[in-house]
């Protein structure tokens, strides 16, 4: 990570962390690095979500591009994976995305995908940073090297076929909520769900730069969890603010995590053969249920570190097939180079119906262990993380869980926060370890 970028772009309090200006720098930077320097005129493609801040924060990067000779394309509110599919399959040098993920709308973010359609290399992204801190001057485009911005919506509806072009099956008859947390699905995700035939109900969906993620979405499914049984419907959805995520609800209301949809598509993919590997890709965060489950089965799995970078860095390396994270960003690399929630909510249908299974049988195996994680606000996340006493917290605890759990706790890549998880055999005893770790935290003078 660098000083700027997380493993989720470059993310903040819009005009307070992350400002317009560092907006048009990125953006000056870009047009030139993909342009000039490489002697022609570049082209990138820019997509947002809903957020108030995302309309400034397109017009600044697309000033930044145009100021060093680059021509902007402008997808307006759209997905974070419709952005990466788009950079890949229309040539782009590079393509930017709007937005701060589940965070609440005043945080916003900037990320970036090289030409490949994958997350911005670390190599480029610390070249970016040196331009923002003034370590690298580069000039102005002139006259008529001036870059201009062309309206690209036709890339958002592209990526909209390819969505439906992807099911195999005919969705008539199902019944299917979708809960679109007022942010960059609202407009697709219906349009594809109805494409293929599904009679659609829709939450959420009604955004006004204000209310993404508030209380909907992902991160909020509650409200699918009722609205899936009081409807009597066949599945449940949720996304987060950009769709790079996807969790389920199953038709008797219960939440389906990112782990029983690797599960579930993992499995699947085994019975038909194709599988990579035989593997899966999971992160640290991922629950002993899932892979008890996975044993019974015969299915092998990666451990990587938390973020969907490190996953996609994993399954490219070796070749797998499907994985992603407990939060829901699951990848399929026949299909994409990122977290799709989309994609991911229609690989689920397709097993549902080619299984010909409601959607609590199939996730029936993966048997939770009790799970708490907190978060805790630091001043300085190294500083926590490597507090010896610290440590020591963490060492007894595990080693008081034994076999019977486990204690995890790292640092968010894109917020200043330490989060500690316990997973054990009940609640209380995760409660009782999670709180005695932030209890050191917390006398040692490392909450902000």
């Amino acid at each position: 990570m660098g000083k700027y970028f997380g493993t989720d772009g470059f993310r903040g309090e819009a005009n307070k962390n992350l400002s317009f200006e560092h907006a048009v720098q990125i953006g000056r930077y870009l047009g030139w690095y993909y342009g000039v320097n490489h002697g022609k005129k570049a082209k990138v493609v820019i997509g947002k979500d809903t957020r108030r801040s995302s309309y400034m924060f397109e017009y600044a990067l697309c000033t930044g591009l145009m100021a060093s000779g680059a021509d902007a394309y402008i997808m307006h509110v759209t997905t974070t994976p419709s952005v990466a599919y788009i950079t890949r399959v229309d040539d782009f040098d590079c393509g930017i995305m709007i937005s701060a993920s589940h965070n609440p709308f005043y945080d916003n973010g900037i990320k970036l995908f090289n030409g490949n359609g994958e997350k911005m290399d670390e190599e480029t992204i610390l070249r970016v940073e040196d331009y923002i801190d003034g370590k690298i001057e580069i000039p102005v485009a002139e006259r008529a090297e001036i870059g201009r911005t062309v309206d690209y919506v036709a890339g958002r509806n592209r990526y909209v076929g390819y969505l439906i072009s992807n099911s195999k099956s005919s969705f008539k008859d199902k019944k299917i909520g979708l809960d679109c947390a007022n942010g960059a699905s609202w407009q697709i995700a219906k349009a594809v769900f109805d494409a293929l035939g599904a009679k659609t109900y829709v939450i959420n969906n009604n955004p006004d730069g204000l209310n993404i993620n508030t209380d909907c979405g992902s991160t909020h499914i509650e409200h699918l969890q009722k609205f899936v049984v009081e409807k009597g419907l066949d599945v449940g959805f949720a996304y987060d603010g950009d769709a790079d995520r996807c969790l389920a609800v199953d038709e008797n209301g219960k939440v389906l995590t990112g782990d029983h949809i690797i599960y579930i598509c993992g499995r699947y993919l085994k019975e038909i053969g194709a599988l990579s590997n035989n593997k899966v890709v999971t992160t640290v965060m991922s629950n002993f249920g899932l892979y008890k489950a996975l044993d019974k089965v015969g299915i092998e799995y990666e451990k990587t570190a938390v973020g969907d970078k490190y996953v996609y860095e994993n399954m490219v390396t070796y070749g797998h097939r499907v994985g992603g994270e407990q939060s829901g960003h699951i990848i399929f690399t026949k299909y994409a180079t990122t977290g799709d929630g989309i994609l991911t909510s229609l690989m689920l249908m397709e097993v549902m119906l080619a299984k010909e299974k409601p959607m609590s049988e199939l996730a029936a195996p993966v048997v939770f262990y009790p799970q708490v994680l907190k978060n805790v606000r630091v001043k300085s996340k190294p500083e926590a993380q490597n507090d010896p006493d610290v440590q020591k917290a963490v060492e007894e605890v595990a080693k008081a869980l034994g076999d019977t759990g486990r204690i995890l706790v790292r640092e968010s890549g894109t917020e200043p926060l330490i989060r500690v998880m316990v997973e054990a055999e009940t609640d209380d005893i995760c409660e009782k370890y999670v709180d005695q770790v932030i209890d050191v935290i917390r006398a040692k003078g490392h909450l902000e």
